[in-house]
């Protein structure tokens, strides 16, 4: 299965330099970034209303604009035959708006996935949901942040490098919840460093996946928007089986870690 976003990365990336100036105002919220971009993430299929089966939480006004907290929940009615193959997350003005893709290798019903993202300017941010069937469900929120794409990272990049690839898992079996992190800079291409001047390559995640024994749980496609050491809190029950998270950048480096089922580290 395909992720909905193609292979349309640098053609998005330069409507989005050429996107509008951020909206300021309370009640400015244009779409004329999203009417661009469209056709690159969904080609020509309808999006439908995601009410239902698609929801989306994101603070209104972040904090810190290079980690924004967001949560995906797919949440289909009791009954409904229908399940979820796919989740994309895109911000509108960010300089690579597909800010990553997630499969399943089973449809789901019920399942939330956590993370945190950069957001370059005042900007909508959408979860789309893509059914067996292949049909897309899209819910969306405004958030009001700016320069999460350009801001310095907070390690220093000797520490970032000499911890690259570590992994760490927790299980919250109370929750129904896991999170796995991976340390990597995720550097986006748009950061100064602030001794040369110059900016540092971007030099990124590109995929990662966890599988609890040899069942997959999900895999994760992703770009430059997610966030400095990339963090997934997702629904998990023990089943008793190991976890191992598999993950890949952009330098080609791999990083496979297994965990004892139930423990962290």
């Amino acid at each position: 299965m395909r992720p909905i976003a193609g292979t349309a990365a640098a053609a998005l990336v330069l409507i989005a330099l050429a996107g509008p100036a951020p909206a300021q105002g309370d009640d400015a919220r244009p779409e004329t970034t999203w009417g661009e971009l469209k056709g690159s993430v969904a080609g020509d299929r309808p999006l439908a209303d995601g009410t239902g089966v698609v929801g989306l939480e994101a603070p209104k006004r972040a904090e810190d604009a290079a980690i924004v907290p967001v949560t995906v929940r797919i949440a289909l009615p009791e009954g409904d035959p229908r399940r979820v193959r796919a989740l994309t997350l895109v911000v509108d003005e960010n300089p690579s708006p597909v800010v990553g893709t997630i499969t399943f290798a089973e449809g789901q019903s019920r399942f939330d996935l956590s993370t945190r993202i950069r957001v370059n300017s005042y900007s909508y941010v959408r979860a789309i949901a893509e059914t067996e069937d292949g049909a897309l469900y899209m819910t969306k929120a405004y958030v009001k942040a700016a320069g999460g794409c350009s801001a310095p990272a907070v390690k220093d990049p000797a520490e970032a490098k000499a911890n690259l690839g570590q992994m760490r898992f927790r299980a919250f079996a109370e929750r129904g919840e896991a999170q796995v992190q991976v340390r990597h800079p995720n550097y986006s291409g748009l950061q100064m460093d602030q001794v040369t001047r110059l900016y540092t390559p971007a030099w990124f995640v590109e995929s990662l996946s966890v599988r609890q024994g040899d069942t997959p749980l999900f895999t994760m496609t992703g770009g430059i928007s997610i966030s400095e050491d990339p963090t997934f809190r997702f629904s998990y029950a023990d089943t008793g089986a190991p976890v191992t998270v598999a993950a890949k950048d952009t330098e080609g480096r791999r990083f496979t870690r297994t965990f004892p089922a139930g423990r962290g580290s």
